[in-house]
């Protein structure tokens, strides 16, 4: 058996070492990562046959990929909260629309949670054309103390009226908040950064030269942790690699095979909804096929990555360079969109549940009532919602034990998340990109000839 471990090891080890040779080459950055996703599906799906899901070899063999992929994952989450801090606060020292601010953040919001109401609406005529029910769906081991665990999670929130769950929005402790120890963590963190770009505003209003030297100081900490970020992000190809191999390797594709409806559903309505931003970009006045042409590679690395924070970079970078949106609106709609209304994790995926989930209780979910009710505590609810892995999870809970459901049923899907979440992921992204051209359109601030310029389709982002 050790002998196998070392040689699925090495095998891991000679692809990454291909990966870092593309690298050399300088082939594209979204075409490594591409690559990598490639590769690792079919290592994955070369470790499923070989061994099998129940393998001790296998077994044995994924914390050694974990190393990898895993580790990926855990730098993410160590540059998600500085990385939402810092550039809500640059947001502010970027700003030149001055009297516009409250209009521009309300624009933002607005696409944000609407889109979310949206995609909610989707998500329940997807899982009712699919004719998609939680009792019928097998459930085994694994599945069961995933839904104990949602359970248990969901207990501590289920003696909270609506008040104290908005109270818990707000930082009483901002330093706390910036480990992200609270499941609403990211939504205080922008609160707390947005209050210092407020009273960096006044200073520059009342002293000047005093506002100069702060933003001096916010700009070279902003350039050093974006350093940090793209030191991670390249990290990307060999990380996607690894988690891609572990998740294809373990996955049980009779559970897969059984949900595939599920998964099938979930994209329609994903796709649906990414045109929907589409028409709104089209609505703008704005080409929405040069939207798609300049979003792609942001997209695929948020797909990939399945990490809306590690996204972050890029999708400002995407804003600013190739869409032309000013940097300061580009900062707002990106950082808002991380903790606010993304149309995946928090629209689509627990408006399906929900009405999955209904039947078991007795509960009509075809009913307007019901409906009526589903699509506005999924947009309420959607503040808050975490950045990085999890987020899907949170936004369920709050929409089930808000509609009183039982929310362990949310651990039949464990099987698929992987493979739906990164759809999602892609599509909370776009939200925020459209939420970003559309403010700037509707300011008058939009490039419209960086948006039209055709030299930037196939211009790498720099990582």
């Amino acid at each position: 058996m050790y002998i196998s471990i070392i040689a699925n090891i090495a095998v891991l080890l000679a692809i990454t070492a291909f990966l870092y040779y593309l690298k050399k080459k300088h082939v594209k950055f979204s075409t490594r990562v591409f690559i990598a996703l490639g590769l690792g599906i079919l290592l994955g799906l070369g470790l499923h046959t070989i061994y099998g899901v129940e393998s001790e070899t296998l077994n044995a063999t994924m914390p050694w990929y974990n190393i990898i992929g895993t580790g990926y994952v855990k730098l993410l989450q160590m540059i998600a909260m500085p990385l939402v801090f810092i550039s809500i606060l640059i947001a502010f020292t970027k700003l030149t629309i001055g009297k516009n601010l409250g209009k521009m953040a309300g624009i933002i919001l607005a696409v944000l949670i609407g889109t979310t109401a949206i995609s909610a609406a989707l998500g329940i005529g997807a899982a009712t054309i699919f004719d998609l029910d939680a009792s019928q769906i097998l459930q085994g081991e694994a599945e069961v103390a995933r839904g104990e665990a949602i359970a248990e999670r969901s207990a501590e929130m289920a003696d909270k009226t609506l008040p104290d769950q908005i109270l818990d929005l707000f930082p009483a402790n901002p330093f706390f908040d910036l480990t992200g120890a609270r499941s609403t963590s990211t939504i205080a963190v922008v609160i707390f950064a947005a209050f210092l770009g407020f009273a960096f505003l006044t200073v520059n209003r009342k002293q000047p030269e005093v506002a100069a030297t702060i933003k001096k100081g916010v700009d070279a900490i902003y350039a050093l942790i974006m350093e940090v970020v793209k030191i991670v992000l390249r990290l990307t190809p060999y990380g996607i690699l690894a988690l891609m191999a572990r998740t294809v390797a373990t996955s049980d594709f009779g559970a897969i095979y059984n949900l595939g409806k599920f998964v099938i559903a979930s994209y329609v309505a994903l796709i649906i909804m990414f045109i929907v931003h589409l028409i709104i970009v089209a609505l703008t006045g704005l080409s929405p096929i040069t939207y798609v042409k300049k979003t792609a590679e942001t997209l695929l690395f948020a797909f990939t990555s399945r990490s809306s924070a590690g996204a972050l970079p890029m999708n400002i970078q995407t804003q600013t360079k190739k869409l032309g949106v000013p940097d300061g609106i580009a900062n707002f709609a990106a950082s808002f969109g991380l903790s606010i209304g993304q149309n995946g994790c928090a629209g689509v995926y627990p408006a399906m549940l929900a009405v999955m989930i209904a039947p078991t209780v007795g509960i009509n979910p075809l009913t307007p009532s019901f409906i009526a009710t589903v699509i506005v505590v999924v947009a309420i609810s959607s503040f808050g919602v975490a950045g990085v892995g999890g987020g899907a999870t949170f936004a369920a809970i709050i929409v089930l034990s808000a509609l009183d459901l039982p929310v362990a049923l949310a651990g039949v899907l464990i099987s698929v998340e992987p493979l739906i979440d990164m759809g999602r992921t892609a599509l909370n992204v776009s939200g925020s990109m459209t939420a970003g051209v559309t403010a700037s359109r509707a300011l008058g601030e939009l490039d419209t000839e960086v948006y039209n310029d055709k030299s930037t389709y196939k211009e790498a982002t720099e990582i």
